[in-house]
């Protein structure tokens, strides 16, 4: 137990309890406690997993337990304090998205860390899925040739009854809305296969059911080469069973349609690197996936967390989704807004 990595886990949520499910299969973790302040949760514990410390505050946490990394899953507008904490004791972050509703508070984290050789990462999970990883390195080792165009969009139905304004969903400074709670991971995947965009023009923000926060939102990228392409996000939509992330990308040589599941690319002559033919090719998450020790949700799931792990046990491991990422998409998401905001009709 000497030579394990020492975790704490602070919120016990949804997400808390899936990454706390994933992070305790990995044979150099050991989860010494965990911060929550539901009395629920607290009993859960202590009556099935009475070796885990339980804590209502993070102070007291980081006060009474020495530790090596903490995976924060807690409201956005808290994480702040949460990680200058760890920062300044030293201790590696994995954070779940979008990682803060503030930009500057994000950037003096990113820079801290940074300078700080602390491991630090954000929970944008598309970035360790299967599909989307071949998707990168197709885009890497120009299958479709030069980008020229591209659509990100997102459906769920995480909002399809009238909200009165309650709950976390229902108030940006939480996290909650369509460009946090979903557009985040949409802008994220741009960011991660073709880079942050020059400019946003065309921002829509559109209630359907919410009061308070966007339930859609739609924006134009422009890139300073030319790339342009689109975002499109609507957590109100009940044709959709389970969140689905799309990917559409057209370049010189052929374009690619992808989801979590499946990848579709039509090439305009055959690619014998990756046996690809002349025209439409198929690819399913069966024919391409890597499989991992612990599955909970998707491989990507655990794969982000067994990433976290080994980044702090080998610094040379180059981070996949780093402070620095998360910061690129809220500095989009902050011209999506301010777009909207001054050239609303």
């Amino acid at each position: 137990m000497e030579n394990k990595i020492k975790i704490g886990i602070i919120g016990a949520g949804r997400m808390g309890i899936t990454h706390y499910s994933i992070i305790n299969s990995h044979p150099k973790v050991e989860i010494i406690g965990i911060v929550e302040p539901s009395p629920l949760i607290k009993s859960f514990f202590s009556k099935y997993i009475p070796g885990i410390s339980v804590y209502k505050e993070f102070e007291e946490f980081f006060q009474k337990t020495p530790l090596d990394a903490i995976l924060v899953c807690t409201p956005p507008h808290i994480n702040y304090q949460i990680i200058k904490k760890a920062y300044k004791l030293g201790t590696h972050v994995f954070v779940e998205k979008p990682f803060s509703t503030n930009t500057n508070n994000a950037r003096e984290l990113d820079h801290l860390f940074t300078s700080g050789c602390l491991i630090n990462q954000v929970g944008y999970v598309n970035r360790f899925n299967d599909v989307f990883c071949k998707v990168k390195e197709f885009i890497e080792n120009d299958v479709i040739g030069d980008i020229i165009r591209f659509k990100s969009e997102m459906f769920s139905f995480t909002i399809t009854k009238q909200e009165e304004g309650s709950g976390w969903r229902m108030s940006r400074e939480n996290g909650g809305g369509a460009v946090y709670e979903m557009a985040s991971h949409a802008i994220d995947l741009v960011c991660y296969f073709i880079g942050k965009p020059q400019k946003v023009i065309g921002s829509t923000l559109t209630q359907i059911y919410s009061k308070n926060v966007e339930d859609a939102v739609s924006s134009t990228f422009l890139y300073e080469n030319g790339i342009s392409g689109t975002i499109y996000v609507n957590w109100s939509d009940e044709s959709y069973r389970k969140p689905t992330n799309k990917v559409e990308i057209f370049g010189s040589k052929g374009k690619l349609l992808a989801d979590q599941h499946s990848l579709k690319i039509f090439l305009k002559g055959k690619n014998k690197k990756y046996n690809l033919n002349d025209g439409w090719n198929t690819l399913y998450i069966t024919d391409i996936f890597k499989s991992v020790p612990f599955y909970v949700r998707g491989n990507e799931f655990t794969r982000q967390l067994y990433h976290f792990v080994d980044s702090i046990i080998d610094k040379s491991i180059p981070s996949v989704c780093s402070f620095k990422d998360g910061l690129e998409t809220l500095e989009v998401i902050d011209q999506i807004f301010n777009d909207y905001e001054v050239n609303q009709i």
